[in-house]
């Protein structure tokens, strides 16, 4: 497996995100899996804030065109998104390839 940036970081984010799968398992609303993942976040003495304004940037544009909501940002560095969806398809992707890119 490559090393991941911010890799201790991430394996404890991984950790507690198999933690609610395997407690929750499938089916439930987003905001139930947020809580979940919060708690475990916390167990994990991880620093994270959930569901911050981001502003999104355009080019060499100085003023953002936009705004979105994060699920999580966990120690400053690593952006989490959750998705409550049976599988994972290639919108999901673009999209947080998409976010990921206008910060």
């Amino acid at each position: 497996m490559a090393e991941l940036k911010h890799g201790d970081i991430t394996k404890k984010i991984l950790g507690a995100a198999f933690e609610v799968h395997k407690f929750l398992g499938n089916g439930f609303q987003e905001v139930i899996y947020q809580r979940a993942l919060a708690y475990e976040l916390d167990r994990a003495g991880l620093a994270f804030a959930r569901e911050i304004w981001q502003d999104i940037y355009y080019k060499d544009l100085h003023k953002p065109i936009g705004r979105r909501r994060a699920d999580f940002v966990v120690e400053g560095v690593v952006l989490v998104e959750l998705k409550a969806v049976k599988e994972i398809e290639a919108a999901h992707w673009a999209q947080v390839l998409n976010y990921l890119q206008a910060y």
